[in-house]
């Protein structure tokens, strides 16, 4: 996916949608701070999201993260594949190395995500 087509959470996640999904993952900026991820865990399908609550947790040898989810919906799809390989979010952020995806609810807040130039601008300023 083209980062520059994105929108973004202040969390660092990434957030692309398409026929009426929403597929999320983390940014290579938050990849590129976590460095060497060893475990990553992350909700059932099923299982609902609530914009700016924590849907799963990223570990890397240096910390673990919160993964916050950018809407209100229902996760639809987990992405097997980095749980099992975490370090394939290191090395495709914003293709193979998506999270989740979730089916929005209907009243989903879409106005709190930026867009790339405004994350840019955000971490910019937390360099």
């Amino acid at each position: 996916m083209n980062p520059e087509q994105l929108r973004y959470t202040e969390t660092h996640e990434w957030v692309a949608e398409q026929d009426g999904l929403v597929t999320v993952g983390i940014t290579q900026y938050a990849a590129e701070l976590l460095r060497d991820l060893v475990y990553i865990e992350l909700p059932r399908l099923g299982t609902r999201t609530e914009a700016g609550s924590s849907f799963g947790e990223v570990e890397s040898i240096k910390a673990v993260s919160e993964l916050y989810a950018p809407v209100d919906g229902e996760v639809v799809a987990v992405n097997e594949a980095v749980v099992a390989e975490p370090q394939m979010i290191s090395r495709d952020p914003y293709g193979e190395g998506w999270l989740i995806k979730i089916r929005p609810a209907a009243n989903a807040r879409w106005s709190r995500l930026l867009s790339f130039d405004e994350y840019q601008q955000q971490i910019a300023q937390q360099a």
